[in-house]
């Protein structure tokens, strides 16, 4: 099983990718690099500031300036991560040489896929959550097509659709691409047009860009690897983001930018000539 996926979940994937989201499965699962005893050592090696901290018991919709750290360290939280009540990530493990062998492994076992729809995987980067039971991961959006692996324990993703401004309004992007936080308004009309996928170790779902999701885990700690590439595409749709939020501040309602196979290209051009001209205006 080249990477953790097989031929069948190739298959699998070939069928969903880039738009769709859905379940595959995978061979990672019990792999002793996710341990916890592992972990604590990866997280001993890492930087600080790639590990985040949350309290597990959050609302699915909440204002990230109302996220609690737990108050415990990093190698307390993750050894007690059965009865503290919290939810971790590291980030970035891709930073580690064992960790990156493993992401690109299985990015690499995805290649035949991703190659001939969205070209290069650009910016592999890799994430290990790590959860209490009941912990939620609030309501959120990424610019990545990311796989979440489950290795230990589960948990229910639930997905929205990802062209759906009625979810997550063309503003919301926008102030996303400007640097605003990943949190995203929640209410309870959005319900009903989400999608749970429920998550056992051995399985993983994909998650197209930009996607909402918010994650409940189960009743025992979980553990799950997500790998995560951005395409040309993707970045030509934050470009276009980018490009509304300077209309709509002039005064104007821009269209939102088309879902993958559109290119977008006219906005990203734009955006990135308006970024250089700026650059250059700064030196100047």
């Amino acid at each position: 099983m080249s990477g953790g996926f097989d031929a069948s979940a190739l298959a699998a994937f070939g069928a969903l990718y880039p738009e769709v989201p859905g379940v595959l499965r995978h061979g990672l699962a019990g792999h002793p690099a996710f341990e916890l005893d592992a972990l604590v050592r990866l997280a001993q090696r890492m930087r600080p500031e790639d590990v985040e901290q949350n309290v597990g018991a959050l609302p699915i919709g909440i204002d990230p300036a109302e996220v609690r750290h737990n108050g415990l360290s990093i190698v307390d939280t993750i050894r007690s991560i059965e009865e503290c009540g919290a939810w971790m990530v590291l980030k970035f493990v891709e930073q580690d040489a064992e960790y990156r062998a493993l992401m690109d492994a299985a990015l690499d076992a995805l290649m035949p896929v991703v190659r001939p729809a969205t070209g290069a995987m650009l910016k592999r980067e890799a994430f290990i959550f790590i959860s209490s039971p009941g912990a939620v991961t609030p309501f959120h959006f990424d610019p990545e097509h990311n796989i979440l692996l489950q290795m230990r324990g589960h948990k229910v993703m639930t997905l929205f659709p990802a062209d759906d401004e009625s979810v997550a309004s063309g503003p919301v992007h926008e102030a996303f691409h400007m640097g605003g936080h990943r949190n995203l308004p929640y209410a309870a009309e959005h319900a009903a047009k989400g999608r749970p996928f429920a998550l056992a170790p051995g399985e993983a779902v994909y998650v197209p860009v930009k996607a909402p999701h918010w994650v409940k885990n189960g009743a025992a700690p979980s553990i799950s690897f997500s790998i995560t590439w951005r395409s040309a595409w993707s970045y030509r749709e934050a470009d276009a983001r980018g490009l509304n939020a300077l209309l709509r501040r002039a005064g104007l309602t821009p269209a939102a930018p088309k879902r993958y196979p559109a290119r977008n290209g006219v906005k990203s051009i734009a955006y990135r000539a308006w970024g250089r001209a700026r650059r250059m205006a700064r030196r100047g």
